[in-house]
């Protein structure tokens, strides 16, 4: 099948590995990528400060962007849910009643990776190894908004020579929620504190999540600490073969 990737502007900004890692995944079990040259920002950031009329533009953006493809894949949780829970509601809100349709026709063909490969097609074994101590951090949009529930842990399970270790009290929000740990940055610090614990609890030698945005957060805490525990997206495990 097709589909096209929305790397999203956080990634192709500062993580542009991971775009490349979620490209090599799905060429290897058989997907054919495109890559619309005119996408930009969803506008996740705007609508979460406020300033939901200041996205529409590139609600618009989107939606003619992409609306023609099979499926819309995202190595990024909280840029689909910002598609298919945000947009609908922006465009009405806007009294845009045509913009709303065609969001609502969009939303059910946008895909986080792991729900894409787990649910879209069938996968659990994607062909990967990484031999080392890993543990999963599922991120608020992914967990709360998407339900992706287990699909990125399935994933995880198979991949050669790994040792995945649970985390500790994993639902728990790592304290980045965008421009939330700029407003509320105590609150934020001390979020991120009690993640760390349990993260450091683990003896992981990796933490990975399907967001890079609370990645960014916890590994600048793991330097910070000076931990010696690194930060991969979900995308980089799975695209390794590391033997």
């Amino acid at each position: 099948m097709r589909a096209a990737l929305f790397i999203t502007c956080f990634n192709d900004t500062l993580f542009p590995q991971t775009g490349s890692a979620a490209v090599a995944v799905l060429e290897r079990v058989g997907v054919e990528v495109d890559f619309p040259l005119e996408q930009t920002c969803c506008g996740q950031m705007h609508a979460n400060t406020g300033y939901g009329h200041e996205a529409i533009g590139l609600v618009r953006r989107f939606v003619r962007v992409f609306g023609d493809a099979e499926a819309v894949v995202t190595p990024s949780g909280s840029c689909a849910a910002m598609v298919r829970e945000g947009y609908e509601r922006l465009a009405a809100d806007a009294g845009d009643e045509a913009l709303a349709a065609d969001a609502r026709a969009l939303a059910p063909r946008v895909f986080e990776l792991s729900e894409f490969l787990t649910g879209r097609l069938g996968l659990s074994d994607v062909g990967a190894a990484f031999p080392h101590r890993v543990t999963y951090h599922p991120t608020c949009h992914s967990l709360r908004l998407l339900h992706v529930g287990d699909a990125p842990l399935r994933l995880l399970r198979g991949v050669a020579g790994i040792d995945l270790v649970e985390l500790p009290d994993a639902d728990q929000c790592c304290g980045f929620g965008g421009t939330f740990a700029v407003k509320n940055a105590d609150t934020s610090t001390a979020m991120l504190t009690d993640k760390l614990r349990r993260l450091l609890d683990t003896g992981a030698e990796v933490c990975t999540a399907a967001d890079n945005s609370c990645l960014m957060h916890i590994g600048g805490g793991l330097r910070r600490a000076r931990a010696g525990v690194r930060v991969m997206h979900l995308a980089e495990i799975l695209a390794s073969e590391e033997s």
